[in-house]
């Protein structure tokens, strides 16, 4: 019956065989037990982590001290960020304060390892141009890094929506001011996730310069009543790059 199977087919059993069988003595064999016990894995682990010198004294430490500092943090932007992601690993400061001081980030160039303009950072993330805000000029001259309320709300809306800026000064709506379509109070300038600016809910909003017999001659014109039937026009059309639907 065995020669009854195709030639193929005995050798290709011969190879499973020979691989199940080298499996099991490896397994079980040749290959030490440390290597699949879980329980020494663990064992193993802890002794190499505990080995490790501990460098980071944590933000309540930190807090322990700095008492005044902690509480401003607390209330600012700043609150949820550790203090050593700043001033790097400070449990030798908190065993000899005296002699061992922490990094005191100085320089303009610290800050916009996470400020700097980046398309891929959530809206509303405080970002700016490095080379146009404040030239040279490290950040703490302005901003208090524990509470980094801006002294002045920023005067543009490209301050913080430089992409936006950006696509909209290619587009038909180049010249149409972001306060036309958008309302911003100055809390938003100043905690922009938490306060949204508005944006147009109706479909007439958009028809004031584009429905027929809009006074706005340059804007092209939709018949309001059938043109996207029920949706709002920025569902279909990017409103700044019109052009792009």
């Amino acid at each position: 019956m065995f020669e009854r199977i195709p030639e193929q087919i005995r050798r290709l059993a011969i190879v499973f065989v020979i691989v199940i069988g080298g499996t099991v003595v490896l397994r079980y064999f040749v290959l030490p037990p440390s290597l699949f016990e879980t329980r020494l894995h663990r064992e193993s682990t802890i002794q190499r982590e505990v080995a490790k010198q501990v460098k980071f004294a944590g933000t309540t430490v930190c807090g322990g001290c700095h008492e005044d500092t902690a509480t401003v943090k607390r209330k600012g932007f700043h609150k949820n960020l550790s203090c050593e992601s700043c001033h790097g690993p400070a449990a030798m400061h908190t065993e000899d304060p005296m002699t061992v001081k922490p990094f005191a980030p100085r320089k303009r160039k610290f800050c916009p390892l996470c400020h700097e303009y980046d398309p891929s950072r959530p809206t509303g993330f405080p970002q700016i141009n490095v080379t146009i805000h404040n030239p040279l000029k490290p950040c703490i001259t302005c901003h208090n890094p524990h509470h980094p309320e801006p002294p002045t709300v920023p005067r543009e809306c490209s301050a913080c929506h430089a992409g936006i800026a950006r696509t909209k000064a290619v587009s038909h709506h180049a010249l149409i001011a972001c306060t036309t379509c958008h309302r911003a109070s100055r809390k938003h300038k100043v905690s922009p996730r938490r306060v949204k600016p508005t944006k147009p809910d109706t479909r007439e909003f958009c028809g004031k310069c584009h429905r027929e017999g809009s006074k706005r001659k340059d804007a092209p014109k939709i018949d309001l009543s059938t043109h996207g039937e029920r949706y709002l026009c920025w569902e279909c059309h990017y409103p700044h790059m019109p052009g792009v639907a």
